[in-house]
């Protein structure tokens, strides 16, 4: 054994559990922290110019790979509040990631002391554990549990408050002893997905709902592998898209009001029989319920006991990992196949294939200013099958979701539940830090894109190279199409006429925020694009300058100020603003070409 400074053990241990990617902000509450990490040499950090904005480089750092765990630093006050709109995206969305604040002397925690915040209280809400450590012999244990708790079950975030003299004091440890905690995992029984199983085979139409619980587990290979084995149609959820590519023929579109496909919610509308493999019913999927769930029966596997029958009571439901579920369902479907006991399912099939070659929105627009579909259009031809998306809520995030295209797992980073406005940059910044050399495409209305701006030049800093799609229209889209209801349009424009910035054209210089000079500013490049025909131009010189420069490239593009995209209150009832496409032109494109 070997007497250490608690910090220091806490560093020994972040390595040994392979959590070695830190964003943060120092100050003087947590500087011992960051004076261990310093001795140790082998945790990287990256400096964020905002608290939150850490927190959220290190969820997209969590999110981008397979056993990924982003930490984010700081003080416990103000820097531990401004990390609470981070942890509540990653347990909203089932992501691990560790944060650790700085706190005041034990003896101070009651005295008000500056920058003293009770954060344990305020973030356990919205985290598997919240601990504020008092004892300096707590200090290893505390972290074993944590990475025990982030990985085990449903994952979700962890903060750990260190008072500054808890910090400080010396404790004997011995990291060639520590052991990382068993991970716990519930396992479906054979027993269990027999019957599920029996379920499936006995409905003539029927879907697999894949859910993101699916990537959290690594199992979109199983996923693909039991829709081949049965012949039988996958729907991903938008947390679940990318677990089977979209132009598999078994990916029969996403459902829901908002990012859904119009064959996607018309092949559920036929279905008689769904199991939903590591998903949560969102609303924003099923809309209403009584339509989401008449005619048809429901299993549903999730890795959380109390997240089965929270939105409504399924005919079974089975307590598991999503990656043990499935491969116990593709061991089962093989032995039914070897013994040509399995339907046929290729007439249903060819029915769901056929809306997704008929049932396809307009793109292909040529308007100036410019409609937000085109730009997905151009982005689907000019980006490959191996970028990653990162995006968070807002207009272009809905249509982003009902136009682009996504052909892996984790190809597709959306804060799902939280959809926290600003999340999508530095949330790009963490994934571009975990997979550099990959192609990283951010997508924001304008208002997101303002929200966080100031992290671009974390990207200019450290040379994180991703391309930022700033669809700007100066307005707050999705929340002046919601205030149709209410005939009004209050306080949702960001619009004004932009006097100062020689670098608008007469054009834009009334969309206010010259976002381009700001980019510029903060140590980025930035390409305007006002008409449709240079769009592909403008994403082709964004991908030079990245590789130049290595550094944020932001392409924004000036849209026509209002545009309603397709969404509704019911399944069935998805309101389409915009003209459908008629002709494989209207949707150049789409999956598969219309067929009219």
């Amino acid at each position: 054994m070997s007497k250490m400074r608690t910090v220091d053990a806490a560093v020994a241990i972040l390595e040994k559990e392979g959590a070695i990617e830190a964003f943060g902000l120092p100050g003087a509450a947590i500087n011992p922290f960051y004076s261990a990490m310093r001795a140790h040499g082998g945790i990287r950090h990256t400096l964020a110019r905002h608290v939150e904005g850490a927190s959220h480089m290190a969820d997209g750092f969590s999110r981008a790979k397979d056993g990924n765990i982003g930490i984010c630093i700081g003080t416990s006050g103000p820097a531990g509040t401004d990390m609470i709109t981070g942890l509540y995206a990653a347990w909203a969305d089932s992501i691990p990631m560790l944060c650790i604040t700085g706190q005041a002397p034990v003896a101070k925690l009651h005295k008000e002391d500056f920058q003293a915040v009770d954060i344990e209280s305020i973030a356990k809400p919205v985290t598997k554990m919240a601990m504020t450590i008092l004892e300096p012999g707590q200090v290893p244990g505390a972290f074993q549990k944590a990475f025990q708790l982030m990985r085990s079950g449903r994952p979700g975030p962890v903060l750990l408050d260190l008072p500054i003299d808890v910090q400080m004091a010396e404790i004997e440890f011995d990291i060639d002893t520590y052991e990382p905690l068993p991970v716990e995992k519930p396992k479906a029984s054979r027993k269990q997905l027999e019957k599920a199983l029996d379920m499936l085979l006995a409905a003539k139409h029927p879907l697999i709902v894949a859910g993101g619980g699916i990537i959290n587990a690594g199992a979109s290979a199983q996923l693909v592998e039991l829709a081949e084995t049965l012949n039988v149609p996958v729907i991903p959820t938008l947390m679940g898209w990318g677990t089977i590519p979209d132009d598999h023929q078994l990916m029969a579109g996403m459902v829901g009001l908002q990012t859904s496909h119009r064959y996607g919610n018309e092949n559920y509308l036929q279905s008689d029989f769904v199991i939903g493999i590591g998903n949560r019913w969102a609303n924003r999927h099923t809309g209403g319920l009584e339509t989401y769930t008449a005619g048809r029966k429901f299993v549903h596997i999730d890795i959380e006991p109390t997240q089965i029958g929270r939105v409504f009571s399924p005919d079974l439901g089975i307590a598991s990992d999503a990656g043990a579920a499935l491969a116990g369902l593709v061991e089962l479907a093989k032995e039914r196949k070897a013994a040509g006991s399995l339907p046929d399912y290729r007439a249903w099939v060819a029915e769901c294939a056929d809306r997704k070659a008929s049932l396809h929105r307009k793109t292909h627009f040529e308007n100036i200013p410019i409609k937000p579909q085109r730009v997905y259009e151009e982005m689907n031809k000019s980006f490959g099958r191996d970028t990653t998306y990162v995006s968070t809520i807002g207009l272009s995030q809905i249509a982003g979701a009902q136009m682009l295209h996504v052909f892996g797992p984790r190809k597709w980073i959306n804060a799902g539940q939280a959809g926290p406005l600003g999340w999508t940059a530095p949330a790009a910044l963490g994934v571009a830090r975990s997979n550099p050399g990959q192609t990283v495409v951010a997508l924001s209305g304008d208002y997101d894109f303002q929200f966080m701006i100031e992290e671009l030049a974390v990207g200019a800093q450290f040379n994180l190279p991703y391309i930022h799609v700033v669809v700007n229209n100066s307005y707050l889209g999705l929340i002046r199409q919601s205030q149709r209801g209410f005939n009004m349009e209050q306080n949702v424009s960001l619009a004004f006429e932009n006097i100062n910035s020689a670098h608008l054209s007469e054009d834009t210089r009334g969309y206010g925020v010259d976002h381009l000079k700001v980019a510029e500013g903060l140590g980025c490049k930035a390409v305007r694009v006002e008409d449709p025909s240079d769009l592909a131009a403008a994403f082709d010189k964004a991908k030079a300058l990245m590789g130049e420069f290595q550094v944020p490239v932001v392409v924004e593009v000036i849209l026509e100020k209002v545009t309603n995209i397709s969404m509704g209150v019911e399944i069935n009832a998805v309101n389409e603003f915009e003209e459908l496409a008629e002709t494989v032109a209207d949707a150049p494109t789409a999956i598969l070409a219309l067929q009219a």
